[in-house]
């Protein structure tokens, strides 16, 4: 009987345990939380470089969006936190960076490297149109190319 009643007694305990939710977070937090998110889809993670830091759960990603957070909080604006990282990483930390004389490589070497492969193939082309000319077989090659074909004692048509 005693055994019941502390086990009735412990269930009653432990419940409360689960019931209990977590606080909302205020309104500032939700505006702060947005603009931490906002920030983080602009800037790209510096380990994984194909995902901003939102996307990201690199440990670096973690410590730059804890460290936005801490900007935010204190009152920073967005250009001014944008400012800090790419002071302290450089442009390669924005995700879609400025066009500049430092990021024209960035920016236009596709195409540059497009345009010069185009160029390449044409010149090679160019320069070789007995492979796009079709010629006649004489003859004699005929004739050769059916004893290379032909098995011993065999006569093709």
């Amino acid at each position: 009987m005693k055994r019941l009643l502390l086990s009735m007694l412990m269930i009653c305990c432990l419940s409360g345990f689960t019931s209990a939710k977590a606080p909302r977070p205020t309104a500032d937090e939700s505006e702060a939380e947005k603009r931490v998110t906002m920030l983080s889809r602009q800037l790209r993670c510096l380990v994984c470089q194909n995902e901003t830091l939102a996307d990201s759960r690199a440990d670096l990603a973690a410590d730059l969006r804890k460290e936005i957070r801490e900007q935010v909080v204190a009152g920073r604006t967005d250009g001014e936190i944008i400012g800090f990282l790419t002071d302290r990483y450089g442009d390669f930390v924005l995700y879609r960076p400025p066009v500049k004389p430092r990021t024209y490589v960035l920016w236009f070497g596709p195409f540059l490297l497009l345009g010069s492969g185009l160029l390449a193939l044409y010149r090679s082309v160019k320069r070789r149109p007995s492979l796009l000319r079709s010629r006649r077989v004489s003859a004699e090659e005929r004739k050769r190319a059916r004893q290379l074909l032909n098995p011993v004692g065999k006569e093709l048509t």
